[in-house]
């Protein structure tokens, strides 16, 4: 058993497998040839694992997956295009129209304007509820209710839930509990220790650490019982795409591989068929990103809370969102679940409200006024105005972004030198 330091350099790879090689190669492939006709069949009939396209498997996609998997504790993992893609491919798996899943309002705006809106149009509700509000959802859970749905720690609002509470709800009406982890990572919190099913991450923020590249990875915990009810007929029973497998009793509790029923569906149907898969060289760039990780959590972490005494004694500031501060309403569960520490993200609200916010984004030096977060650089961004631009007024609301919100992703620069621009852009 080895540690999470090196498991972020050594995990999923042996360097015998492909020539000795100490980098992970890239694979720069589109097809791979078959031993005969026989080894063909097999592969697409998922009677023996292989490459078959790399649309739906790569080698050095498959070291990437095995790392993740490895470092948030699952069994099992697929790697897809993006974040988005993620949660998409995630929730198609278990949704089909005239399901529902119920999730946090407090989300990414990408991904609440994709839950109320885009997969309305394929016939799936999203049922929100509000962090701190959890008792309320056992009243929205129904026989069509496949999953629940939250962010570990909610952006740009970073509010916490109660992860037991809904973990408890969950396995009583035996529903997966599906947590988007990106901003704190596996270096901060392991959602399957604390009751996730599922784990979902845009890997183009802190996993991968650099903002060079777009992509998203779905972990599956190998530790939810699909047999256990027949509210997953795509799982449990017989697929029309295979010949009429089922996916749970192959790959479910009994396969020596883990409980992999999930996944394995994700992939062989959602991706074959969706085709939003990771190009060999953004994983490349994932791996070579995530060796970092350990080292750049614990420094932001101290960094974040010395920009979060400077902002929320500004004079200009009104509120500063962050539950490492002890004013915090999320201060207590931040100390439960975030033991590691923080990490490098916050946001500020100031009195001025909107045209305040934009004109500091726009008078700032060092930091980049950016939409994306987890980037070697600090990046600034107004969400009124970018990522929740598609939202309503009392949507806004509800999601936790004002009209004068700055969200502030940290990056690897000195602390006083972000300090000292952020001074001067108030100024």
């Amino acid at each position: 058993m080895t540690h999470f330091n090196t498991d972020l350099v050594h995990a999923g790879y042996n360097t015998a497998d492909h020539n000795n090689s100490v980098t992970v190669p890239i694979y720069q492939t589109s097809a791979y040839t078959y031993d005969s006709a026989e080894d063909a069949a097999k592969l697409f009939d998922l009677k023996q694992f292989g490459n078959i396209y790399t649309r739906i498997t790569n080698p050095t996609v498959d070291i990437w997956e095995k790392r993740v998997a490895k470092l948030e504790g699952g069994v099992a993992a697929l790697a897809v295009s993006s974040g988005h893609s993620a949660q998409f491919i995630a929730l198609t798996t278990l949704c089909e129209a005239g399901d529902n899943f119920i999730s946090s309002n407090h989300l990414y705006g990408g991904s609440y304007t994709q839950f109320s809106i885009t997969f309305k149009k394929y016939g799936i509700e999203t049922q929100f509820f509000t962090p701190g509000e959890e008792d309320s959802i056992e009243n929205k859970i129904n026989d069509k209710t496949k999953a629940i749905y939250v962010e570990s720690l909610a952006n740009p609002a970073f509010s916490i839930v109660d992860f037991e509470k809904l973990a408890k709800i969950a396995k009583k009406h035996h529903i997966p509990l599906i947590v988007d982890n990106t901003v704190p990572s596996p270096a901060l919190f392991r959602p399957f220790e604390h009751g996730a099913n599922i784990v979902v991450h845009s890997s183009s923020k802190i996993l991968g650490g650099q903002g060079n590249s777009i992509g998203g990875i779905i972990v599956d915990g190998g530790n939810f019982d699909w047999g256990k009810t027949d509210r997953f007929p795509g799982i449990t029973k017989p697929s029309d795409g295979y010949h009429g497998l089922v996916f749970n009793d192959v790959f479910g509790q009994g396969c020596p591989l883990g409980n992999i029923a999930f996944i394995i569906k994700a992939r062989v149907e959602g991706l074959r068929d969706f085709g939003n898969c990771l190009s060999p060289f953004n994983a490349f760039l994932f791996l070579q990103g995530v060796e970092t990780l350990a080292i750049r959590t614990a420094y932001l972490s101290k960094n974040i809370k010395k920009l979060a005494e400077f902002l929320v004694n500004h004079s200009l500031v009104k509120n500063v969102f962050t539950p490492v501060l002890e004013s915090s309403p999320y201060h207590d569960k931040f100390q439960k679940y975030f033991a590691q520490g923080a990490p490098g993200i916050l946001s500020f609200e100031l009195k001025a409200g909107r045209s305040a916010g934009e004109k500091f984004i726009e008078s700032v030096k060092i930091a980049h006024h950016v939409t994306n977060l987890g980037d070697s650089k600090t990046l600034v961004t107004h969400p009124a105005s970018t990522t929740h631009r598609q939202l309503s007024d009392d949507e806004l609301v509800t999601a936790g972004v004002s009209q004068g919100l700055i969200r502030v992703s940290l990056g690897l620069e000195h602390i006083d030198d972000i300090i000292a621009d952020f001074e001067q852009a108030l100024n």
